[in-house]
């Protein structure tokens, strides 16, 4: 729960700190003392968008900071908001995104302001509401709906897709099939257009070619006085000497490997001059063949691994073709499988949310009298979707009769702006015993209502903050009453600027605020002891 709050340049508050403590704090003062302000800056520290215009005149930046606990552990909250536009979330001196931010302060505090009456009248709300109540056991049936309808959606649609693309691929099966044919016919080979551009290099110079290995091998071994003839002549010379010295046996040796590697030379250069046979019908049968490739490559823009590939590709998407009814049974089953999951799924949700909004019913007619509804009546109405959602099929609408004998008609219809307020409080109190939040902030709930009415939504209030924390902001006397930590809000102003000030009161000073909400400026004695009535009937 919210412990302290501190507020630095924002709006019309330059400098206020504000102990909250457990149960019922009520905060009052005149009209544009700044109470919704104050209440701005906690759903600032809580995680809301800042605005520039927040910043007081005159200074550089507004600074928000609150001190909160939950679950055992401390969390303090800092929001910056620079007049230049810069924002800063901290969490314990740790600078978070707004996004980390509102998960963190999700759990801390929920805020309720006199426009919250407007979800209420928007029956899409409803169905949340009534989740909420008994989510322990709602929460697990909507976990299962949705995976049911995760299932659903991808197999609907995985089947809308292939239905699509059957009929595309229906449109083009003749030309892949010439294509796949095509392909086929060629039976390319990897790396086979680099060898064929190898050979065709050398079948197109075989005559050079013949013509320098032929002189090649003649100069070497063949001549009179050959190369081979000549290393020859000179190894038997260096033999007949190399037992003289080792040097000499060593050049013996040498010239003796050469003369070996080159007749091994020679032999190769013989084996190719007689391969080099040139060849017109093989020469054409290559070129050919690299026209066909070469075509192939730049009709469809791919290198020869590419084309491979997408022969492959075309073989695959027409197998694909051929079984494409077979596919599209098996598809069907399963979405109609999938379909029953999730209908008997929806069945299940929707009964649990029935038997809850069986009770929820009870306790809101009850919650309702207590409120000052005596003849009021109150129903959930369900209907059913025609379509599937993540939620469910259920439609539900909250109906009343606030009057004795009136038909039950939609909340929209019926309520007033005060009785609106005294719904929306029931269903906080019922739904707030089921949620783990502790603090709860009422930002001027009461408008519409007066008198009675006031005085049952007070006492309403303090029931409430048995289990919460409980902030709220009230012009009515009759709530203010029932406040166990009463604070005032107070305006002045000198020559140049504005101030406000946030004070806890005091049990005299309490009195007399209240005795100011009663007659206004005039506090009397009379009002005195009216505010001292007031206090005491609520205690």
């Amino acid at each position: 729960m919210i412990r302290h709050i501190s507020i630095r340049n924002f709006a019309i508050i330059e400098n206020v700190d504000v102990d909250f403590h457990d149960g019922l704090n009520i905060i009052t003062g005149e009209t544009g003392a700044g109470k919704s302000i104050v209440i701005e800056a906690v759903s600032l520290a809580l995680g809301s968008r800042a605005d520039t215009a927040f910043v007081r005149s005159g200074a550089d930046k507004a600074v928000i900071q609150m001190v909160a606990d939950y679950d055992d552990q401390e969390y303090v909250i800092t929001r910056e908001i620079s007049a230049s536009g810069k924002n800063i979330c901290r969490v314990n001196d740790n600078i978070v995104t707004l996004g980390n931010l509102n998960k963190i302060c999700r759990k801390l505090a929920d805020i309720h302001g006199q426009y919250d009456h407007q979800s209420l009248l928007n029956p899409e709300y409803h169905i949340s509401l009534v989740d909420l109540y008994r989510k322990d056991r709602t929460l697990p049936a909507k976990e299962q709906v949705s995976a049911c309808y995760e299932q659903y959606s991808n197999i609907r649609n995985r089947l809308k897709d292939i239905i699509s693309q059957a009929n595309k691929d229906k449109r083009e099966q003749d030309f892949m099939a010439f294509e796949l044919q095509e392909l086929e016919a060629a039976d390319l080979q990897p790396g086979e257009d680099d060898i064929l551009e190898g050979e065709i290099s050398l079948l197109q110079n075989s005559e050079k070619i013949y013509e320098d290995l032929a002189g090649a091998y003649q100069i070497a071994s063949e001549d009179d006085y050959s190369i081979i003839s000549a290393l020859k002549r000179v190894s038997d010379m260096l033999s007949e000497t190399a037992s003289y010295s080792e040097t000499l046996g060593e050049l013996s040796a040498r010239i003796s490997e050469l003369y070996y590697d080159f007749e091994d030379i020679c032999s190769s250069i013989r084996d190719c001059r007689d391969s080099a046979v040139f060849s017109p019908e093989e020469l054409d049968s290559k070129i050919a063949r690299i026209e066909t490739i070469n075509k192939l490559k730049n009709k469809h823009g791919m290198t020869i691994d590419q084309l491979i590939e997408y022969k492959d590709q075309l073989s695959e998407r027409l197998s694909h073709i051929e079984n494409m009814d077979a596919f599209r049974a098996e598809l069907e089953n399963k979405l109609a499988e999938s379909r029953v999951n999730l209908e008997a799924a929806c069945n299940t949700l929707s009964e649990i949310r029935k038997e809850s909004s069986a009770e929820l019913e009870k306790k809101i007619k009850n919650e309702l009298s207590q409120l000052n509804f005596k003849d009021a009546d109150f129903s959930i109405n369900f209907s059913r979707s025609d379509t599937f959602t993540a939620d469910g099929t259920d439609i539900v609408e909250f109906l009343i009769s606030t009057n004795r004998g009136e038909p039950m008609k939609p909340l929209s219809r019926i309520a007033s702006g005060g009785e609106m307020s005294r719904i929306m409080l029931a269903f906080k109190k019922i739904i707030g015993d089921y949620d783990e939040i502790p603090t709860m902030i009422f930002d001027e709930i009461d408008s519409g209502i007066s008198g009675i009415a006031a005085s049952v939504v007070g006492r309403k209030l303090c029931e409430i903050a048995q289990k919460h924390q409980i902030i709220c902001i009230t012009h009515l006397p009759q709530i203010a009453a029932f406040g166990r930590y009463n604070y005032k809000i107070a305006k002045s102003s000198d020559d140049t600027m504005t101030y406000t000030t946030v004070t806890q009161l005091s049990d005299e000073e309490k009195v007399t605020e209240i005795a100011r909400l009663l007659g206004g400026a005039n506090i009397t004695d009379t009002t005195l002891k009216s505010a001292r009535e007031l206090i005491e009937a609520s205690a």
